[in-house]
């Protein structure tokens, strides 16, 4: 046995030898139930507040992206405002200025303006 091994099995049998009966013998399933609620709590309210809102924003920008049709305003994620000229499957060509024309992803259009 190398000494890695040896290590881990004295590790444990030090482990075990701190066991004691009360805690070896383990409760009953209605407090382990009650231990259980605060957990199950705690996961309602990251859902309320944070998982569902996230993907309700999520859906309606999903949503206003597929939308998008030529001559809207629209704001780019790195601030960039502009009106739409071309619109395709993938990404649209967006003119920011008098003949300046850019071409960027559909999903990189962060809102719309007006």
């Amino acid at each position: 046995m190398n000494n890695i091994t040896r290590s881990i099995f004295t590790s444990i049998a030090a482990l075990l030898a701190f066991t004691t009966p009360a805690f070896a013998e383990g409760g009953s399933s209605a407090s382990s139930f009650t231990q259980l609620i605060p957990l199950i709590l705690i996961m309602l309210i990251f859902w309320f507040l944070l998982i569902r809102p996230q993907q309700k924003r999520a859906k309606e920008h999903r949503s206003m992206v597929e939308g998008l049709k030529k001559d809207d305003k629209v704001m780019t994620n790195g601030g960039i405002y502009g009106s739409i000229t071309d619109v395709k499957d993938d990404y649209l060509k967006v003119e920011i200025a008098d003949g300046v024309r850019i071409k960027i992803q559909r999903d990189s259009v962060a809102a719309l303006s007006d």
